[in-house]
């Protein structure tokens, strides 16, 4: 039986231990600017938007990748990405192993990008048909259409639309549905992706492709094929980001797209250069 059981930190190849120290450093930075005056201001300049907002910059899709959200998203990605990064880069040196790993941090922002494009204008058309007919049965069904109470505190959006319901000649209460709906609009425009989430995606995916009968062991004592371990978090990625609910702040995309481009790549690599990948 042949087994994959990490043995400590001290196996700690020179690009991961880069990576975890960039990423540390990074979020350290984004703490401590977290507490000053513009809490956003990390966020607002490196973190991935959409191309439809106004924050968003080309490089973006590198800086976003060194960024987290929290204590957990980083331990998480690091623990994940000296698991099985670190069996990557001992296996393909360092030079192919940053390659692989930058290609699939961008191969899985470019995947998100497309997918939020596509849901965002959506939301920016259904927008402007709302706009040109601004009425209550119109704006409740943007509301339900797109979850927009769930962005909103203190049940603002059900206030409003009771009121509205009750008095729908109130042109103060429209103007206030309004005020509601553009500042959502103006949120999914400007909600940031960060994470290395992708890139670790990526190494997952290759790691089950090169050592598909490793075993893993789940949470240090449960065994599980490498090859089984990557399908079922795929097939539960995919069935997150197609079921896109309401509150769900994980670009599952983003995760799919890492894998996706991660095997690609090393399929790419396998079939020509046979003698030496392995």
């Amino acid at each position: 039986m042949r087994e994959f059981r990490p043995g400590g930190f001290q196996i700690l190849p020179l690009i991961i231990k880069n990576l975890i120290i960039i990423n540390v450093l990074v979020f350290l930075i984004q703490k401590t600017v977290e507490s000053g005056s513009n809490p956003d201001l990390m966020n607002d300049l490196f973190a991935l938007h959409t191309w439809q907002s106004p924050l968003f910059k080309p490089w973006q899709f590198v800086t976003h990748l060194f960024m987290h959200g929290s204590f957990t998203h980083i331990l998480s990605n690091m623990f994940a990405l000296w698991m099985f990064g670190s069996v990557l880069e001992n296996l393909w040196g360092p030079k192919r192993f940053l390659t692989f790993y930058i290609v699939c941090g961008l191969g899985a922002a470019l995947l998100h990008m497309i997918v939020l494009y596509v849901e965002t204008s959506s939301v920016v058309n259904d927008f402007n048909a709302l706009k040109s007919n601004f009425t209550f049965g119109n704006f409740e069904n943007f509301v339900a259409e797109h979850h927009v109470a769930d962005v909103f505190r203190n049940n603002v959006v059900p206030s409003i639309i009771n009121e509205w319901r009750n008095n729908t000649s109130d042109g103060s209460i429209a103007q206030n549905a309004y005020i509601v709906a553009n500042s959502f609009v103006t949120a999914r425009l400007n909600e940031p992706t960060l994470g290395a989430s992708g890139a670790v995606f990526g190494c997952l995916a290759a790691f089950g492709y090169l050592f598909p009968n490793t075993y893993i062991y789940i949470y240090f004592f449960l065994p599980l094929k490498a090859k089984w371990f990557v399908i079922i978090y795929a097939g539960f990625e995919l069935m997150m980001a197609l079921q896109n609910s309401a509150g769900d702040n994980v670009a599952h995309f983003a995760h799919l797209g890492g894998a996706i481009f991660g095997l690609a790549l090393v399929y790419f690599w396998n079939k020509t250069n046979r003698r030496t990948f392995y």
